[in-house]
């Protein structure tokens, strides 16, 4: 097996559609590249996509995973992105990714501009906490209680946390769907994973992206408040924000055609799609 076989089988890649412009998803936290089923299809008949497992996500290989290494800091699993791209041996690269991995993308490109053409950023949040003036949406308190309820009884946490996360009360199903997603994980990975995405802090990085950014923003969205996702449009350089009707964090799941709606026509404005799109 090639290295770069070894890349793409280590984060379960699967490729999509074709076209010589190339979009890649990115999952958040608790999911899976799955969580793109309903949003996916409708890109990949336009132009070719390709989505992955972070590490210790869905059929991502384990083996990888690095606690005390390369993946004890955020900055490991952007790595392992841009390792993917690589593989990919593309450039130019769209690259959508949902909470924390928005961020991921946001560090990659960073270390690697020339692998990327823009950034679809879903609900995203350079940090979670309230710190001085910056207004995240969680003070030290409250992350540490999720953070002790997390350590003594992942499934519970699970539950609790979801709701948050996915927002839409009057849709309780979507909250136990992605509560099922999590249990998925493998725990000790997915312990750690939250535990570096709510204690993240990533602002220091939105001046240096040169890329252009779309921030796609929700209504009610708990974990990317409407002053976080202020603060990013502020401080990228390049960056435009569409606000969507749809309510909660993970509008690829609760309102696919409105994402698929922003994500299209911001490929269109970059000339990102086949001749022949719809």
């Amino acid at each position: 097996m090639t290295a770069t076989q070894i890349v793409l089988q280590r984060h379960a890649v699967s490729i999509e559609g074709t076209g010589d412009a190339l979009v890649l998803f990115s999952h958040g936290y608790g999911c899976d590249q799955t969580v793109w089923q309903m949003v996916r299809p409708a890109i990949s008949a336009l132009t070719r996509t390709v989505a992955f497992d972070i590490t210790g996500a869905g059929l991502s290989d384990l083996s990888h995973f690095q606690p005390n290494g390369r993946h004890s800091r955020l900055e490991g699993y952007a790595c392992d992105l841009i390792e993917v791209c690589e593989a990919l041996d593309k450039r130019s690269i769209t690259f959508v990714g949902h909470s924390v991995s928005a961020m991921i993308g946001v560090i990659a490109v960073v270390k690697k501009p020339d692998l990327f053409d823009s950034l679809v950023l879903v609900a995203p949040s350079a940090c979670y906490l309230n710190l001085g003036d910056y207004q995240g949406g969680f003070d030290e308190q409250q992350l540490a209680g999720l953070m002790e309820l997390m350590g003594s009884n992942f499934s519970n946490w699970a539950d609790v946390v979801t709701p948050i996360i996915m927002g839409n009360p009057d849709r309780p199903d979507l909250a136990s769907e992605l509560s099922q997603s999590f249990c998925r994980w493998n725990e000790v990975a997915a312990k750690h994973f939250a535990y570096l995405t709510f204690m993240s802090d990533c602002r220091s990085y939105l001046p240096l992206v040169r890329p252009d950014c779309l921030i796609i923003e929700c209504s009610n969205d708990t974990i990317a408040p409407r002053s976080a996702v202020a603060h990013l449009q502020g401080t990228l350089p390049n960056s435009a924000v569409q606000k969507l009707q749809a309510e909660g964090h993970c509008p690829h799941v609760s309102a696919p055609e409105q994402t698929v709606h922003a994500i299209t026509r911001y490929l269109r404005s970059r000339g990102r799609l086949k001749l022949n799109a719809a």
